[in-house]
């Protein structure tokens, strides 16, 4: 039976790249998919394209494909990533443009477009507010739709060895090779809906070798130091074994995919994609050897013809500022210098709309009230606030900054940050009002 081999390259923006390389190399794949785009890093990438419009894709691209593109280029290896972000096409390009210096000329990118709904959300009623887009105005800078496989899998189609995606869904990326190698029907709901499930298992890199798994004494994990990412080995019919490549670190159990099978899952009856609502309510896990387990029971459904769109917004600026106590009582000039902190802004018109002080070592991540009767040797006080204004945001970080000398005894290590915040709503839109496409070089293809 014919088997499709692909790999996770990475599972979020900031993922290492060494073992990527060492998949790309070792693990005979046929394709190699870096998923690198969260609500987070496309609202920053959209304030990377606002001050440059050449920019908006992910800051490691450049980092990534001049490690892997030999390697993928020796191997016959093809890449999809969303690491295109605010801007698929000037990613397309610098990777033509890597490809090129390296002596890679025969490499053929596309961009794949339409994601991009600003021009038309106005109308549409965002999640958190109740009103439509519209309303927030110049405030609105970015509207970008979760896009299905459709124009991925057209792009392979073309011939693309390199496919560089925006706002696509996470398991749509490893979903696309899917389709394009076996030649799925997009109304063939029990396939897509596994090949969803193999997406879904692998989007986020190394959580299903071990990584975020390791819990020493409880769930220990065998040289997690050198942990490698996963890969599938999937079948014509979508099921698929999840495994590792010999000698790299982690481990691929039943518990490990048991643990990502549950990952940002509501319902595991209804699992809402572009292309399929998935099912894993019948999933089996089935470990087949070591660092094998065979999965198999997904199934899915007609999706229900509506869109996600991640709406970014201009929102304000948030400031930051940080300074440590030591020593005997630190916890006490701490939560003083909190106290003057919050008097001293009262009195000043910055815009504050909104703060936050906790002590890190102390009442950062537990409530105050949980702390044991143990004291901490130092703390360090966060004061975090909301503001109107850039004008006000820097007041405040100013205001942390005057603790040294108006301050409590011994602070020391100011560190102050002051950014605008891009936040993010949510709506639907419906499919149809997508038109994705792809561009591959300067040659454009309209899909849908």
């Amino acid at each position: 039976m014919s088997v499709l081999r692909i790999g996770a390259g990475a599972g979020f923006s900031g993922d290492r790249i060494e073992p990527a390389v060492d998949l790309a190399k070792r693990g005979e794949l046929d394709f190699l998919i870096f998923e690198c785009l969260a609500e987070r890093t496309i609202a920053k990438a959209q304030k990377a394209r606002l001050s440059d419009p050449n920019a908006g894709y992910d800051p490691l691209l450049e980092w990534r494909m001049r490690a892997v593109l030999p390697v993928i280029a020796m191997n016959g290896t093809r890449i999809v990533s969303n690491m295109g972000a605010a801007n698929p096409r000037a990613a397309a390009r610098l990777v033509r443009d890597i490809a090129r210096e390296l002596g890679l000329d025969h490499l053929r990118i596309a961009a794949v477009t339409g994601d991009d709904v600003l021009d038309q959300i106005g109308d549409f009623t965002l999640e958190e507010t109740g009103s439509p887009a519209a309303s927030l105005k110049d405030r609105l800078v970015s509207a970008n739709a979760y896009i299905g496989v459709a124009p991925v899998v057209a792009a392979l189609d073309a011939g693309a060895d390199i496919v560089i995606c925006g706002r696509a869904a996470d398991p749509v990326l490893f979903l696309a090779p899917l389709v394009h190698h076996f030649r799925w029907r997009l109304d063939d709901w029990e396939r897509l809906g596994r090949g969803t499930l193999v997406g879904h298992l692998l989007e986020c890199g190394a959580q299903i070798t071990g990584g975020y798994f390791a819990d020493p004494g409880k769930k220990d994990v065998p040289n997690l130091a050198e942990v490698g990412f996963p890969l599938a080995e999937v079948t014509a019919d979508g099921n698929a074994v999840i495994t590792k490549i010999d000698g790299t670190g982690g481990c691929v159990t039943r518990a490990t995919c048991i643990e990502q099978l549950l990952y940002e899952i509501h319902d595991p009856a209804s699992y809402f994609q572009p292309d399929v609502i998935a099912d894993f309510s019948g999933v089996d896990f089935t470990e087949v050897g070591p660092d094998r387990v065979a999965v198999s029971g997904a199934t899915g459904r007609a999706a229900n013809g509506s869109l996600k769109v991640s709406v970014g917004y201009r929102d304000g600026w948030k400031a930051d500022g940080q300074i440590s106590y030591a020593g005997v009582n630190c916890v006490a000039r701490a939560e003083l210098a909190g106290e003057i902190l919050k008097h001293r802004l009262s009195k000043r018109a910055t815009g504050v709309t909104a703060t936050h002080c906790s002590l890190i070592g102390a009442t950062s991540i537990p409530r105050k009230e949980a702390m044991t009767g143990s004291t901490p040797s130092e703390v360090r006080l966060r004061f975090a606030a909301r503001c109107d204004t850039l004008v006000g945001a820097e007041a405040v970080v100013n205001e942390v900054e005057s603790l040294y000398l108006c301050g409590p005894a011994g602070g020391g290590g100011v560190s102050r940050s002051v950014e605008e915040i891009v936040a993010i709503a949510s709506t639907m839109i419906p499919a149809e009002k997508v038109q994705t496409g792809f561009e591959l070089l300067e040659v454009s293809h309209a899909v849908a």
